[in-house]
């Protein structure tokens, strides 16, 4: 019964990719949903209640994929650790890249609807605070210079966050993961003690 239960939740889930990226996520309807995950109406909102919850649903499950490659990148050192996490960036591009319009669509409507910019805000602030901490450890281990810690987590967030549109959007614009590990290498010998 559980299993079953998760496939029904999992086959939602894809058949909302599938819609939120041929309509887009504000013309996409619980109806289109249910009829390309072949679920009623009921089962949809036995497991979420609402197309928002759906979204928001798809969102942390790429957020939990970043998370674990985040984790898998650690090393002996925060530099060698950042350096590292532009490894991660080939899965974050295959991930994002049929979420990313469907990720820009919601994220338009959330500058609109408060409840909706809070719970997209939320994973931007998650990693701010990580990458804060990183800086701060690198500071305490003594391979970076005193600096504001969330100064220079807003810089690689920003970093991040740049190279993975520009990868999505033009992928044969670069050797994005080349180019992430270059830029974190400048950005590490600013911060470098």
């Amino acid at each position: 019964m559980q299993q079953r239960s998760e496939e029904t939740r999992a086959r939602i889930l894809d058949a909302a990719v599938k819609r939120f990226a041929i309509a887009g996520y504000n013309a996409a309807c619980v109806d289109e949903i249910c009829a390309e995950a072949g679920v009623s109406k009921g089962a949809f909102y036995h497991h979420f209640p609402s197309k928002q919850a759906v979204f928001l649903a798809l969102l942390q499950g790429w957020l939990s994929t970043i998370d674990a490659g985040l984790e898998m990148a650690r090393q002996d050192t925060v530099p060698q650790t950042l350096i590292h996490m532009t490894n991660t960036l080939p899965a974050i591009f295959a991930a994002a890249d049929e979420r990313l319009p469907m990720f820009l669509e919601f994220w338009l409507q959330a500058s609109r609807d408060e409840a909706i910019w809070n719970n997209t805000i939320a994973p931007y602030r998650h990693y701010r605070d990580y990458f804060a901490s990183l800086v701060t450890q690198g500071i305490v281990e003594g391979s970076f210079k005193p600096v504001d810690a969330h100064a220079a987590a807003q810089v690689i967030l920003s970093l991040a966050v740049g190279l993975v549109l520009q990868g999505v959007l033009d992928p044969q614009g670069a050797d994005w993961q080349k180019v992430a590990e270059e830029s974190m290498k400048i950005l590490m010998n600013g911060l470098a003690a």
